[in-house]
């Protein structure tokens, strides 16, 4: 089974998102749990985060949340780094409760004069949200582009800021097409080698979710900005070529591009659904 999805707006609730998203064609989808640029703490509705769970369940639909902007597990200050946790439990109690497959975290951001440091900090940040936690929904973390530090860019680093984790069972990746591109981890042709290396770390194995994007800039531009599906660098054929391979079809593969002409995602998700009907 194969998951094309979406990113949708909650701006009339999280049932209603899932709705959306179905109307569009997607078998998943992504959503923002509270605003996308505040770290403060949301009182969510519980009685429809309860009829999402429910319609998703109903109509096999799979989801994942999205951290807020502002959630940088390498913050070096403390009462940030206090904002950070505060919220990322939130989203994981939000996501819970919408029956979502967990939040996606960008790995995280450090600048300061020891780079050491901005990995400890990370994995500072996992343990203090997931201490206590035992719900499903995971901290999904994602890997980046390099475009505002060379962090966080290889399925090694990925592997091991899990490995050394208090509890890498709460923990599992999200793979962002457009930013393995504009890394220069993967120029379009040598997913095979990717692929290897991603499974020989345990990557493969713990990967929940796929932004799937095309990439407005060549391959280790080291930036992030994303294009329709085949309207970029990247390139249909090998976008397709590195989703419907084995160990991602499981995947919600979800989008993050510009939308159609028509206000939607409804034609790119017919063009992943056809690759992947391609390929089965």
């Amino acid at each position: 089974m194969s998951y094309p999805g979406c990113h949708v707006s909650i701006g009339k609730g999280y049932y209603e998102a899932a709705r959306s998203a179905q109307r569009q064609g997607a078998s998943a989808f992504q959503y923002f749990p509270k605003n996308p640029r505040s770290l403060a703490v949301k009182s969510y509705d519980a009685t429809d985060a309860m009829r999402c769970a429910r319609y998703c369940r109903e109509h096999g639909l799979l989801s994942i949340a999205h951290s807020s902007y502002p959630a940088n597990l390498a913050a070096d200050d403390p009462d940030q780094a206090t904002r950070v946790a505060d919220s990322l439990r939130n989203d994981l109690e939000i996501a819970e409760a919408c029956g979502s497959l967990g939040v996606v975290v960008h790995f995280g951001i450090y600048k300061g004069k020891e780079p050491l440091q901005g990995y400890r900090n990370i994995i500072a940040a996992l343990n203090r949200v997931l201490t206590g936690w035992d719900g499903a929904a995971k901290l999904l973390i994602e890997n980046q582009s390099g475009e505002h530090a060379r962090m966080g860019m290889t399925v090694e680093e990925l592997a091991q800021v899990r490995s050394l984790s208090r509890h890498p069972e709460h923990i599992g990746y999200c793979l962002d097409t457009c930013h393995l591109y504009a890394s220069g981890e993967w120029d379009g042709s040598n997913e095979a080698q990717w692929l290897e290396r991603a499974a020989t770390s345990g990557v493969l194995a713990e990967l929940v979710a796929v932004h799937l994007n095309d990439s407005l800039h060549p391959s280790g531009s080291l930036r992030d900005r994303h294009a329709r599906l085949g309207e970029g660098c990247i390139g249909a054929e090998a976008l397709q070529r590195l989703v419907t391979h084995g160990a991602l079809r499981h995947a919600p593969l979800v989008l993050e591009t510009p939308k159609g002409a028509d206000g939607t995602h409804r034609g790119q998700l017919q063009t992943v659904r056809g690759w992947l009907e391609q390929t089965k």
